[in-house]
């Protein structure tokens, strides 16, 4: 996990002369200072990605993600800048490699299906489905479910700038807001979801919430994970991929029936 040591009221003089007085000198000085981000960000989202991706690739839509967030960071709110330019980078990665087409339309459609069926499957029996429920509703055997769940395993890392469903435009992004502005629309949808997440990993298997865990909370590499669990890292990388289609299945849930109950 990347040490951070800089927030933005250590480097205030530097933000100061860049948003108040539009010193580019500022600008590239804040740029330098957090390019470990990029190799930080660009490093996690490189496990499980195809060869053929080049992580000078990755390096340079992070750039293009961290030039992003110094130009739009409002240091005034005196919030910690690695964690919105984080988000950024990474997002900022993710649509470089969507925009190059390297993901097979296929692959997208699987991750689609096994998605509804987590959706359907988990709504209609109230709990956790196994793999061999989701397997005889794909009408595929429990091995090719495995190795689908091993082809779409990159298609579960999220862009925070991807629209919430497909057919809206409310971004992840957007979500981000001031935890400082009172907004009770927000507080009450923001309480809502946080119960219906906490619902979604109740369902998950001990592993999958374990991996889940160690990866966003602990901040460890999947491969960091494998080691952990003493699983290879291929079945950390399916237990991943399930656990998120679960949960992007649960906050499906949770738009619909808010808009229902609105």
């Amino acid at each position: 996990m990347i040490e951070q040591k800089h927030s933005p009221l250590a480097n205030h003089e530097l933000w100061m002369e860049w948003k108040e007085h539009g010193q580019f000198p500022a600008k590239q000085a804040l740029i330098e200072l957090f390019l470990p981000l990029v190799d930080y960000v660009s490093g996690r989202l490189a496990i499980g990605l195809p060869k053929s991706v080049s992580k000078d690739d990755l390096s340079s839509y992070g750039v293009m993600g961290l030039i992003d967030a110094v130009e739009k960071f409002d240091y005034a709110r005196g919030l910690q800048f690695e964690t919105y330019a984080s988000w950024r980078i990474r997002g900022a990665i993710i649509d470089g490699l969507r925009q190059g087409d390297w993901v097979p339309r296929s692959v997208r459609e699987k991750a689609k299906k096994i998605e509804e069926a987590y959706q359907k499957l988990e709504q209609d029996y109230l709990r956790s489905v196994t793999d061999s429920e989701i397997s005889t509703y794909l009408q595929v055997s429990e091995q090719e479910f495995q190795q689908m769940l091993q082809d779409i395993a990159i298609t579960t890392i999220c862009s925070v700038d991807d629209p919430i469903r497909e057919e809206e435009s409310e971004t992840r992004l957007s979500l981000l807001i001031d935890d400082k502005a009172k907004n009770p629309e927000y507080k009450v949808n923001e309480f809502f979801l946080q119960e219906s997440l906490a619902r979604a990993i109740e369902r998950l298997t001990e592993k999958e919430r374990t991996v889940i865990s160690l990866f966003y909370y602990e901040d460890l590499s999947l491969s960091e994970i494998a080691e952990v669990m003493n699983l290879s890292p291929s079945r950390i990388s399916q237990l991943h991929s399930k656990a998120i289609l679960r949960l992007k299945g649960s906050l499906s849930r949770f738009k619909v029936q808010l808009f229902q109950d609105s």
